[in-house]
């Protein structure tokens, strides 16, 4: 460090003269005058009385720490971590990234340059910075990428070099990235279902995630760190089969709390599981859970399972804000400093390089941004009012947007070999089903309707028709369950009260038994549409995997659909799409299971109902004369007024 440093905060000089560590010196030399002789230093005048200056500069009379002032904010938070998006773009297409309409891209022109990140790195690094994370978009498709972080290595001071991705090209790329001087990896993943993860993203690449997450192990990172935004809905099913991945692994994986941006992931606090249910999900199968440590600046609660080689982690940006010690900054693609990730206020660090800005203006316009940085962020429901970049322009993280619908989880074992969900389905004679844990070939029962012989037989079934797995249900090819003759009913309406409004039903008093209900629907697609889906020639993709994910999907959020209609908490759910070429039709079957005191029939219709409303969708361009029909319920059991099942 030089003898004589000047700079100037809130328009007033700190001068950190080695002989005169004064807060408000006004000796100030020009930028182009070189530094005097140490034997020249001028004499610095008396500092400013506490009342002529800012509280900021109060702060950091009253607490001198050898750390930039222009980091620090009137709160004393010590900015030493950065955060720098190397790129808008990414190689997925994720639902929850971007709103449905896409982003408008930043001109080439108005991005930061190679030149231009590398200079801001070392500038900040100068300053105290000695955390850097290039994040995206997807950092990786950026061609210099190995070329910036092999350039970052070479600056004095900065410790950690990291990256946050989203895995597809980290196998290929980290060897040569490891060898750049690259030393922590963030890697998104937010389920460990192959089917879920293409309709999610929109490609294909779960297979090349966990690539580059072995990869990752196999050269020496630890912890590799695993992001998974948590959503209602969506992937809360996953949460024991994630922590079961660091029971052999030397794994974070970080539970986070699922954020409003803008409009683009349609934030909903219904939505978001916090990390208090979170961790009581995990202490129920795991109650040794146990917490560690950790530095102050952490945004992270880390849990660890005795035994376990790996940890757990929960980012609780939305039940407890870590606001209070906060120490990140964030650079985005196009140059713009944000103090918050929260926050809609930016300032432009390219115009002022571009503009010839020196050194000493440029942290000038740095250290006034961190001093006006709030204490907090305004608190989820405020921030999903606000209007802010969608993530995608700030940096890809992964979170979700109108949540796609959960399979039944997985067990995760042999390491990360998790078994494949085949979202393509053979031709042949065989059904390829899930039961959790392992995948089940299954024989078409003899009795499928309308299905030609000479016709190729796609099927789609989200579990197994396995007689020996009781879990598995599949009531298709089973036989009909037993009733004990036509369902008794009321002759008052139970959602009506004795003047005529509408009530829900008090099931407070009601017995919890295990209900079971199936329902169908028949979509008429015509022989167009009938053909396109049967070769899978739609361009929106697989109408059978997205139909069938929707269906399960529509099943768990039935309450918030029908308003009269309980909140069950589902213990299955299945939905089986059949192609009958005789009637160029698809033949819907969802079935619903839950223990409770009140029956699963309007999950299992609201499942057969949206998984046909979504084929109608996804063919609409194809063809407008489609038909839905049918819709009816075919078996009903558990329920007080005995079952019932449609001869």
């Amino acid at each position: 460090m030089s003898e004589m440093r000047e700079r100037v905060v809130d328009g007033i000089v700190l001068c950190s003269q080695v002989a005169c560590p004064q807060v408000g010196c006004p000796q100030v030399d020009s930028p182009s005058s070189s530094p005097p002789a140490r034997e020249q230093l001028p004499t610095c005048p008396p500092a400013l009385s506490l009342q002529d200056v800012s509280p900021r500069m109060q702060f950091l009379r009253e607490n001198p720490v050898p750390f930039s002032a222009f980091l620090t904010d009137s709160f004393g938070r010590q900015h030493s971590y950065l955060r720098i998006s190397l790129t808008e773009k990414c190689n997925l297409r994720c639902q929850y990234c971007m709103p449905e309409e896409g982003v408008p891209l930043t001109p080439k022109a108005d991005l930061l340059t190679t030149e231009e990140i590398l200079t801001l790195a070392r500038l900040f690094v100068k300053e105290g910075v000695d955390k850097i994370r290039l994040t995206g978009g997807e950092p990786l498709i950026r061609p210099d990428v190995v070329d910036i972080v092999a350039q970052l290595h070479q600056l004095e001071g900065l410790r950690t070099i990291g990256i946050t991705t989203n895995g597809i090209n980290l196998a290929r790329l980290l060897p040569k990235l490891q060898k750049a001087g690259l030393n922590a990896i963030n890697i998104s993943l937010d389920t460990l279902v192959p089917a879920k993860f293409e309709f999610i993203v929109r490609r294909k690449g779960f297979h090349k995630v966990m690539e580059g997450i072995h990869k990752a192990i196999e050269l020496g990172y630890s912890p590799v760190k695993v992001n998974c935004v948590v959503m209602r809905g969506l992937n809360e099913d996953e949460l024991l089969d994630f922590v079961a991945l660091t029971e052999g692994l030397p794994l974070d994986v970080r539970f986070i709390e699922y954020m409003p941006f803008d409009a683009g992931n349609k934030w909903n606090f219904k939505k978001m599981v916090s990390y208090k249910e979170m961790l009581d999900t995990l202490r129920q199968r795991w109650p040794e859970l146990a917490m560690l440590s950790g530095e102050e600046s952490s945004t992270a609660k880390s849990f660890k399972i005795p035994g376990f080689r790996g940890h757990i982690s929960f980012i609780t940006s939305m039940s407890e804000h870590f606001c209070g010690t906060c120490s990140r900054l964030r650079i985005t693609a196009d140059g713009n400093l944000k103090v918050c990730l929260f926050g809609n206020s930016e300032v432009s660090l390219r115009d002022h390089l571009r503009a010839g800005a020196s050194e000493a203006e440029l942290l000038s316009i740095i250290g006034a941004a961190v001093g006006r940085k709030k204490r907090q962020h305004a608190g989820m429901f405020s921030i999903s009012q606000m209007k802010n970049r969608p993530m995608i322009l700030i940096e890809l993280f992964l979170m979700f947007h109108d949540s796609p619908p959960a399979i039944p989880s997985i067990s995760s074992k042999d390491s990360l070999g998790v078994q494949s969900l085949r979202h393509r389905v053979s031709f042949s004679n065989q059904v390829a089903t899930l039961c959790p844990g392992r995948w089940v070939p299954q024989t078409p029962p003899l009795a499928q309707r309308g299905l030609g012989s000479d016709s190729p037989h796609r099927h789609y079934s989200s579990h197994s028709d396995s007689d020996t797995d009781p879990k598995c249900l599949s009531p298709v090819s089973r036989a009909p369950a037993s009733h004990s003759g036509p369902l008794r009913t009321s002759d008052q309406l139970t959602h009506v009260d004795t003047e005529g409004r509408a009530a829900m039903v008090d099931v407070g008093g009601k017995p919890s038994t295990e209900r079971v209900a199936v329902a169908s629907a028949v979509v008429l697609l015509g022989h167009m549409a009938f053909k396109h889906i049967q070769e899978n020639q739609l361009k929106k993709g697989d109408a059978l995997v997205v139909a069938q994910l929707a269906g399960i999907q529509a099943a768990k959020v039935t309450s918030q659909l029908i308003p009269l209609c309980h909140h069950v908490a589902l213990s299955h759910v299945q939905v089986r799409l059949e192609l009958d070429s005789t009637r160029h039709a698809v033949v819907i079957q969802a079935s619903c299971r839950a223990q409770g005191p009140t029956g699963v029939e309007m999950e299992a219709l609201t499942s057969a109902a949206v998984a046909a409303l979504t084929l109608y969708d996804m063919c609409k361009a194809v063809s407008r004369d489609i038909v839905l029909g049918e819709i009816k319920l075919i078996s009903k059991t558990g329920g007080q007024r005995g079952d019932f099942h449609r001869t």
